[in-house]
C-alpha cells in the first residue's frame, strides 16, 4: 500500500515553493524595471507604484473574505499587509542593509496625506458602499498625480546613479556629434537606430516587469495556500487573524520588494513600493472590500488599527525626511511591528 506524505509536509513544501517562486520574481522585476523604466521615457519610482504597488492578490484575499461573510477578516488584511509594509519591510530594510534615500518632499506629504480620505469616511463607524464607491474612484486619480510628479523634473524621484548615467550618455553623444561632423549623416542614422532598438528594449523589459509581478502573484498565493495549513492550528479568527497571521503570509513579495531594491543600490524602487502600496491599500483595496456590504470601522479599528498605522507612516515618513534609515530607525519600526501583534490580541 503506497503511503501518502504527510498533509503538513505538503503544505509545507508549497509554502517554501511559493516564497523561492516570489524571490526569484522580485529579483526580475527590479532588473527589468530598471533597465526598461528609462528607454521608455518613464521613471523606475512610477513603474514600481503601478505594478508593484498594486496589491491585487491582497484586494481578490479581501473579496473572497467578505463573500464568505468575514467583513473584519478582509478589513484586517488592509491594515496589516499596510503596516507589514511600513514596519517589518521597511524596518527589515534598515537593520539589513542601511541606506540613504532622497524622496522628494511632494512624495513625502502625498504619502501622509493619502490616508486622508479613508480615515474621513470610517469615522461614522461605517464604511457602507457609497464610501467604497468614493474611496475606488480615488485611486486612479492618485495614481496620475504620482505620475504628473514624475514627469516634472522638479519633482521626478531618480536615483543618483540612474541620473548619472542619463547626464554622461548626453555627454558621449555630445562629444562625438563634435569629433565626428563629416559623419553627420551616418551619425543620425545609428542614432535614429539606437533609439528604435532603446525603444523595443523599453517596451520588452516592461513585459518581463510585468511577468514577474503575475510570478509574484503566484508565488504569494502558493505561500498563502500552504501557510493557511499550516497556520490552522493557532485557532485565531476574525480581525486580529487578518491582521496578523494572514496578512504575514500574504505580504511576502512586499518583503523581497522593498528589501531587495535597497540591497541592490536601488533605495528608489524600495519606496516606490512602500508609496504605491500603501496608496492601494488605503484607497482601491478597502473600497472595493466596503463595496460588497457594510464595514464595521469603529471599537477596535480606532483603539489598535489606525493608531499604529498612522504611527508606522508617520515614522516612515520622517526616516525618509531626513534621508536616511538606518539599524535604530529599521529596529523601531519592527518593534511597532511586533507590539501590532500584541495588541490584535491582548485587546
Amino acid at each position: 500500500m503506497p503511503v501518502g506524505l504527510p498533509s503538513e509536509l505538503i503544505a509545507l513544501a508549497v509554502f517554501l515553493g511559493g516564497v523561492a517562486l516570489v524571490i526569484v520574481s522580485v529579483e526580475t522585476f527590479v532588473e527589468s524595471v530598471a533597465e526598461s523604466a528609462l528607454a521608455l521615457g518613464v521613471s523606475g519610482f512610477f513603474l514600481t507604484v503601478v505594478l508593484a504597488g498594486t496589491d491585487v492578490e491582497n484586494a481578490i484575499l479581501g473579496l473572497a473574505a467578505v463573500l464568505d461573510a468575514l467583513p473584519d477578516l478582509a478589513l484586517g488584511t488592509v491594515f496589516g499587509e499596510a503596516l507589514f509594509v511600513l514596519g517589518a519591510a521597511v524596518g527589515l530594510a534598515g537593520v539589513l542593509t542601511p541606506f540613504e534615500t532622497e524622496v522628494p518632499r511632494s512624495y513625502l506629504l502625498f504619502t501622509l496625506l493619502s490616508p486622508a480620505l479613508f480615515f474621513a469616511l470610517a469615522l461614522d463607524g461605517t464604511l457602507d458602499r457609497l464610501d467604497g464607491a468614493v474611496l475606488t474612484a480615488a485611486f486612479l486619480p492618485a495614481l496620475g498625480l504620482v505620475y504628473a510628479l514624475e514627469r516634472n523634473r522638479r519633482t521626478r524621484y531618480l536615483s543618483a546613479e540612474e541620473v548619472r548615467e542619463a547626464l554622461e550618455d548626453d555627454e558621449d553623444d555630445d562629444g562625438n556629434e563634435a569629433n565626428e561632423e563629416s559623419n553627420a549623416s551616418t551619425e543620425g542614422r545609428s542614432r535614429s537606430l539606437r533609439k528604435l532598438r532603446e525603444r523595443h528594449e523599453g517596451w520588452y523589459g516592461l513585459g518581463v516587469s510585468v511577468l514577474a509581478v503575475i510570478g509574484m502573484t503566484v508565488g504569494s498565493e502558493l505561500a498563502v495556500s500552504g501557510a493557511r495549513d499550516l497556520l490552522a492550528v493557532l485557532g485565531v479568527t476574525g480581525l486580529a487573524f487578518g491582521a496578523t497571521v494572514m496578512s504575514f503570509v500574504a505580504s511576502l513579495e512586499e518583503l523581497f520588494l522593498t528589501v531587495e531594491p535597497v540591497r541592490q543600490g536601488r533605495p528608489h524602487l524600495g519606496v516606490g513600493n512602500v508609496v504605491g502600496s500603501v496608496l492601494f491599500f488605503v484607497t482601491a483595496n478597502a473600497g472595493v472590500i466596503a463595496l460588497l456590504g457594510p464595514i464595521d470601522t469603529d471599537g477596535t479599528v480606532l483603539l489598535v488599527h489606525w493608531p499604529f498605522f498612522l504611527a508606522a507612516l508617520v515614522t516612515v515618513a520622517v526616516l525618509f525626511y531626513r534621508g536616511r534609515v538606518g539599524r535604530p530607525g529599521g529596529v523601531l519600526l519592527l518593534g511597532l511591528y511586533l507590539a501590532y501583534w500584541g495588541g490584535n490580541f491582548l485587546l
